[in-house]
């Protein structure tokens, strides 16, 4: 910004905050301050982000339909994008206007769990930086999946209600509101668009966000006969299918819930994008050219059922015959598949599919014929075509649908695509071995380095000379000539250390513990989930505990152990898992004997915001998933990219770690895949209970009266599932107590290594220094090439 645009700025920011209040400058809150700010930011986002619909309204685009993007804060994000964040920042200074505090006035957008939607929020900044056409379409979720808090140690979920103050960074847009008819209900759904700022480059694309709501806000007649309740019935059911992310689905209700939610905003954008290819391709009725300029991107199971509306669409609406229809699909889908747990590969009873939209079962039923018949002509049996139907035994089964009617099928790490074409997805692969690919999953750096890490930022371009890196990653690499430099690597001890300090004054205010900053800050932050073993890590920290209290001057480097992380509210052990953390905590903390070496911290409802503050502040990343289970992991590349060796087995994008950064810089452990399958049928964790003291010790302060866990049962829940499971199935199932040892092991050399602040810094700089693949820039590329095909002037 020049002069005369400072003095533009602040005459619109001033005049934007007198109009939208009404009151004196001095006069305003800081939350009206922000909303000024949202509103002149829009400003000058709004005459590039009109100009970036137009130039992309006749070219191929890649629309990404996700149940989630966890998109968090926007503010800071397209300051830094519009390249004037420390501008606007002087400008507010100047004006006496202190910009963290209201930059704390924004709520983060809760319209996500984890990592699958922070992985959609980071391909949506990557795609516009890379001047790729992408259009998002999601859920506006009312109330997002829950705010986080703990009471006596248990989670509890309460509503997260982000927009309660409104919501300065969305336009409604009431003109391209769509109906969404389901069996026994029909809705409007509303669409609410986000712009997504480009890296200083002009382009703006657009996340396109659909709230349900119903046609009439209540029944006159009713209200008037005094039926209060019965009066909002229609407009509540209505806007249940946006309030909530994931509701619990334990019972019928909650199940035909989430797919109402799956297919309502499936629904609306298919709905969209035909309408608007028959505004501005209306020639063609046929939909001859449709593939050509849409691709839509599956982002994991949860949208799949929008394969069966394009070909409703089509067919009900717009006369094409089913096989016209079911071409154009074939030619429009790809599918990204997230996990290999059976368990999350969706599978819907016909009932409720029924019950949601009778004709996209009709449709189901149809595409599931045609592949028994195709599959028949290939010479299969009807037992050998079994794996493959879309509809078995009463379900319908979405990774089939998307596989056989998709043109791609991408894994998102180099060992978990190998697993999906070995293993879960194996007699597809010998089928249609062209479908499937990888694509490592990305961050974006501009959210999780240039604005969560400004110190590391500035300390990057100082080092190279230019700021280049933050458009390309892989310059990074450069920063290798300085890893024998000693006043290089107390510079990034020291900017580890400010950070240190920052998370430390944070949890301090927002959680009331006191931790030492001079400690290892040893951190996991994630979704609390069985496989992702933070029981693991608890179990390892009672076991620190039993040895510090019987030896409280043992040779032990202080440690922090930070947990962070949302357990799904029908799942019991998962909770369980939180409960236990807390308890370990609070035995801990309180402890005089131990608690000046050892602290154990549980954030409270971890988010983006939250993330931003602790990525940068890490000293070890743990990433301890059983090998095999994590489809990829995006937090291990954040810790990555912030400097923080990974403590981590064999699994997800953590073996592409080791690769690019050097086994000798992270802290590798645990059984590898083909081990654990080869013990799979022979495993016996009890008799590892029974022969390793240390392991017993741990175990035993799940049901000794060591730990309380309030008459729960939960501690008893966890320690059966470990040794002496009540269902028959094998105990432990995701090898916990045979990878004890090995991560015990692990720790004790970070503790040593640690000590030694040169060699430390060395193996952080060589992390950060071989980030560059992780970018999800290279991702979106990778995406855009190989699947979207979006540069290909002739497809």
């Amino acid at each position: 910004m020049d002069k005369l645009e400072k003095n533009k700025f602040t005459e619109d920011y001033i005049e934007n905050l007198q109009r939208i209040t009404l009151k004196n400058f001095d006069d305003t809150s800081e939350k009206d301050k922000y909303d000024a700010l949202c509103d002149t930011i829009m400003e000058r986002i709004n005459q590039e982000w009109r100009f970036s619909k137009n130039k992309s309204r006749y070219e191929r685009t890649a629309y990404y339909f996700s149940a989630e993007f966890l998109i968090g804060r926007s503010l800071g994000n397209n300051l830094i994008n519009l390249g004037i964040y420390d501008q606007v920042k002087d400008l507010l200074d100047e004006l006496g206007i202190d910009f963290e505090a209201i930059e704390d006035y924004e709520d983060d957008a809760a319209l996500g769990n984890g990592g699958l939607g922070r992985l959609a929020a980071c391909f949506m900044d990557s795609a516009a930086t890379q001047d790729i056409n992408m259009y998002g379409y999601g859920v506006r979720y009312r109330e997002g999946l829950f705010k986080q808090s703990f009471e006596n140690g248990f989670q509890v979920e309460k509503g997260d209600s982000w927009i309660k103050d409104g919501d300065g960074w969305s336009i409604r847009v009431d003109s391209d509101s769509r109906i969404v008819k389901f069996k026994d209900q029909q809705v409007k759904a509303v669409p609410f668009d986000m712009p997504v700022v480009g890296y200083k480059n002009g382009k703006v694309n657009t996340l396109r966000l659909w709230q349900a709501e119903p046609f009439e806000e209540f029944e006159f007649e009713r209200f008037n006969n005094f039926e209060y309740d019965a009066a909002v019935a229609k407009k509540n059911r209505a806007e249940d299918i946006t309030r909530v992310l994931y509701p619990n689905d334990i019972q019928r209700a909650g199940r035909l819930l989430r797919l109402k939610q799956q297919y309502f905003f499936v629904s609306a954008s298919i709905q969209d994008l035909v309408a608007k290819y028959k505004r501005y391709f209306s020639d063609d009725l046929r939909f001859k050219n449709f593939h050509k300029y849409h691709v839509i991107q599956l982002n994991d199971t949860h949208p799949n059922i929008a394969i069966a509306e394009l070909i409703r669409v089509l067919v009900d609406e717009n006369g094409l015959e089913f096989e016209e229809a079911l071409d154009i699909a074939k030619k429009v889908f790809a599918f990204t598949n997230h996990t290999v747990l059976q368990e999350a590969l969706e599978k819907w009873p016909i009932d409720i599919v029924e019950e949601v939209s009778p004709r996209c079962l009709e449709i189901i039923y149809k595409i599931n014929d045609m592949l028994v018949k195709s599959f028949k002509e290939k010479g299969l049996t009807e037992t050998e075509i079994d794996p493959y139907r879309i509809v078995i035994y009463d379900q319908v089964h979405m990774a089939n649908l998307a596989i056989y009617v998709g043109f791609s099928v991408n894994g998102v790490a180099a060992l978990h695509t190998e697993i999906l074409k070995d293993d879960t997805f194996s007699h597809w692969y010998k089928i249609f071995p062209n479908k499937f690919n990888n694509k490592t999953n990305g961050i974006t750096p501009r959210r999780w380095l240039v604005y969560a890490n400004r110190p590391l930022s500035s300390f990057i371009t100082e080092k190279l000379g230019n700021d280049n890196w933050k458009y390309n990653l892989d310059e990074l690499k450069a920063l290798e000539k300085f890893v024998d430099d000693e006043s290089t690597l107390n510079e990034l001890w020291n900017i580890k250390q400010v950070n240190k300090n920052r998370l430390a004054s944070y949890i301090l205010e927002h959680e009331g513990i006191k931790i030492n900053p001079e400690s290892i800050f040893d951190i996991q932050v994630k979704r609390i989930h069985e496989y992702k073993r933070q029981h693991l890590n608890v179990l390892h920290i009672i076991y620190l505990y039993h040895q510090l209290k019987k030896n409280p001057y043992m040779d032990f480097y202080p440690t922090t152990f930070i947990f962070g992380g949302k357990a799904a509210p029908g799942y019991f052990r998962a909770k369980g898992i939180i409960k236990l953390a807390n308890e370990v905590a609070r035995v801990v903390n309180n402890d005089p004997d131990v608690n000046k070496k050892l602290k154990v911290v549980f954030v409270e409802n971890f988010r983006v915001s939250y993330g931003e503050k602790i990525y940068p502040a890490a000293d070890v990343s743990e990433q301890i998933s059983t090998a095999g289970k994590e489809a990829s992991g995006t937090g291990n590349m954040k810790f990555m990219l912030n400097g923080a060796p990974t403590l981590g087995t064999l699994d997800g994008a953590n073996i592409e770690i080791f690769d690019h950064a050097g086994e000798e810089n992270n802290y590798r452990f645990g059984a590898t895949v083909e081990q654990l399958n080869e013990i799979e049928s022979s495993y016996n964790p009890r008799g590892i209970y029974q022969t390793n003291k240390d392991i017993k010790d741990a175990v035993d302060a799940l049901v000794n009266g060591e730990l309380d866990d309030n008459n729960s049962y939960m501690f008893l829940d966890i320690y059966n599932e470990l040794i002496n499971p009540q269902d028959g199935s094998r105990a432990d199932r995701y090898f916990v107590l045979k990878d004890f040892q090995d991560y015990k092991n692990a720790h004790e050399k970070i503790n040593k290594d640690y000590r030694d602040k040169l060699e430390w810094s060395r193996k952080c700089l060589m992390n950060i220094a071989n980030a560059g693949y992780f970018s999800s820039d290279r991702t979106i590329i990778d995406y855009a090439d190989d699947i979207w095909k979006i540069d290909s002037p002739n497809y």
